[in-house]
């Protein structure tokens, strides 16, 4: 059963990953959602045990509502590369190792794909979860391409090395309005809006 979000509820963005928290922030500014870090509240993160998007993302809404009593959002995403196995995918953050250097993820994906086919797409879960239990779950994915070297500073992950389809700026490289728009995120919640927040706006 959907369950509705309440105009001015507060929800904890589950993510210690500051770009996602600022991204799913700009998401929901207009309906008027009160977004706190998992940070903020000091919870801890969760260890990715799941073997797909939507599990993980699943056990990190989970986890933050059960410890915060608060509706939480968590994001699980990742990019695909199809001709190297599907990798990094939902390995992506661990391919940048402990410091979290995405210069050396996306140094990664290009020695390993080399000469091959460049297509690729993001995909992004998003899983709402309610302190009393039951989770909701929502998909969306942009598919493109890969460019090397790497363009861009702004976005964060693999942003700088993704063209999405159709257009000729990476995500590196593209007005923050206009990701928000065409990102795998975007259309996952697209989907979670209208499911949960139709009539908040």
């Amino acid at each position: 059963m959907t369950r509705r979000i309440a105009r001015g509820e507060r929800l904890v963005v589950a993510s210690h990953n500051l770009g996602k928290v600022v991204e799913i922030e700009a998401l929901l500014a207009p309906f008027a959602i009160t977004t706190i870090g998992a940070a903020v509240l000091g919870l801890p993160e969760p260890e990715e045990t799941g073997d797909t998007f939507e599990a993980n993302a699943a056990l990190k809404a989970e986890a933050a509502a059960q410890r915060s009593g608060i509706l939480s959002l968590s994001d699980d995403s990742g990019l695909v590369v199809p001709a190297i196995g599907g990798s990094p995918g939902i390995y992506s953050a661990r391919w940048a190792g402990p410091g979290k250097d995405f210069a050396v993820a996306m140094e990664r994906v290009q020695r390993e794909l080399r000469e091959g086919d460049r297509r690729a797409y993001f995909v992004a879960v998003l899983a709402l979860a309610w302190p009393d239990g039951g989770v909701q779950l929502f998909r969306g994915e942009a598919h493109g391409s890969l460019v090397w070297p790497p363009r861009g500073d702004r976005g964060f992950g693999y942003d700088p090395m993704f063209v999405p389809g159709g257009g000729t700026l990476t995500f590196g490289e593209m007005d923050p309005d206009e990701k928000h728009r065409i990102s795998h995120r975007a259309h996952a919640f697209e989907k979670l809006v209208a499911a949960c927040l139709a009539d908040a706006g």
